[in-house]
């Protein structure tokens, strides 16, 4: 039985690999994604026009940008590659060579990031279904900035994370703690926490060990809030377990948290953070409002909170210094990737908004 369950792992693994379907050589020479240096969202790719759109604050010298990271179709080549430098003063050309040799023209160009950004969905109103009938938030996989745990427990026939209709046209995110199932458990994972998360999740990289593992965290962000509020219900579920179901001396709780990073070549260093964790049960929802420690955190700061590499900005620009990517997480689980947490928990979120200085 054991070899059955890794077997069922290692279908999942071989299936996300498969990016799109063809017969032959394939034709496609599409840009699947781009990050750019100083990039403040998400990019937005138009296949029809093949054209990507990317928003970069005022001030940085557009002469001088870095391509970080270039996702293209399977088997297509570019005349451009990561570690390039791009002048988007005017819209550059990309030229993206398919598997049969077509050959696609593609225009990068930029345009001046808002100074106050928001979140793309972060009313949790749109949600695509995917190939396998689940559903996933955004509008569709290409340009989503959100992702879920689903696709690692698809394979399972559970789906913790899931679009509740609070009305009409009026959608949230709900997040439920699941049993795995005897087989699992037998493994140390009991149990699935529902989340929801800026980044990708990567089925090629899945570990029955480290469910973080999977997870590309953060989407390309500029600005520099002083909180975010969100509207939120809790119900923890009746027994907080561990990995092993042991009964745990303490109750579950749900994390919702905002984590501010500068990331280049040398790593990753957090500038804030803004980190809301709760047992409290809340059955109508309300609105908690979060603020943002920038720099180094207070002595008297939870440890969970704090950075596991001890990384933060130096103090000396942590007061002005723009952020280059936005964590966010929920669970309805906080230690849920570590298999711990409370079966039946369930964390539901919406309308979440990041809050300036006036």
């Amino acid at each position: 039985m054991k070899h059955v369950f890794f077997l069922l792992l290692i279908i999942t693994c071989l299936t996300g690999c498969i990016e799109e379907d063809f017969f032959g050589l394939s034709s496609f020479g599409e840009i699947k994604s781009l990050e750019v240096s100083n990039q403040a969202s998400q990019a937005v790719i138009d296949i029809d026009r093949s054209m990507v759109t990317v928003e970069i604050p005022g001030g940085v010298d557009l002469t001088e940008i870095t391509i970080k990271t270039l996702t293209l179709s399977s088997f297509a080549t570019s005349d451009k590659k990561a570690g390039d430098i791009i002048d988007l003063t005017d819209s550059t050309l990309i030229h993206i060579t398919a598997e049969d040799g077509t050959l696609t023209v593609w225009s990068i160009k930029a345009e001046v990031a808002a100074l106050n950004p928001q979140l793309a969905n972060s009313n949790f109103n749109a949600w695509h279904k995917t190939s396998d009938g689940y559903y996933e938030p955004g509008e569709d996989p290409a340009t989503t900035i959100w992702g879920t745990g689903n696709p690692g427990t698809k394979i399972l026939g559970l789906f913790p994370t899931t679009p509740l209709e609070i009305m009409d046209d009026d959608l949230a995110a709900r997040m439920e703690t699941l049993f795995n199932g005897n087989i699992p458990a037998g493994f140390g994972a009991p149990i699935s926490a529902g989340s929801i998360f800026t980044g990708k999740f990567n089925p090629d990289d899945i570990d029955l060990s480290d469910p973080m593992a999977a997870i590309d965290f953060g989407t390309p962000f500029a600005g520099r809030p002083l909180s975010f509020t969100i509207e939120y219900s809790y119900l923890p579920g009746a027994e907080n377990k561990d990995k092993q179901g042991n009964p745990l001396p303490y109750g579950d709780a749900c994390d919702i948290y905002i984590l501010l990073e500068v990331r280049d070549v040398s790593g990753i260093r957090r500038l804030a953070t803004a980190w809301f964790r709760s047992d409290e049960i809340v059955e109508e929802a309300v609105t908690e409002q979060v603020d943002f420690i920038y720099g180094e955190l207070p002595q008297d700061a939870p440890d969970y909170a704090r950075p596991p590499d001890g990384n933060y900005v130096r103090s000396d620009s942590a007061d002005f210094i723009l952020p280059s990517h936005l964590t966010f997480v929920a669970s309805s689980s906080f230690d849920g990737n570590s298999f711990a947490g409370a079966v039946g928990s369930v964390l539901i979120i919406d309308d979440l908004e990041l809050i300036y200085e006036e």
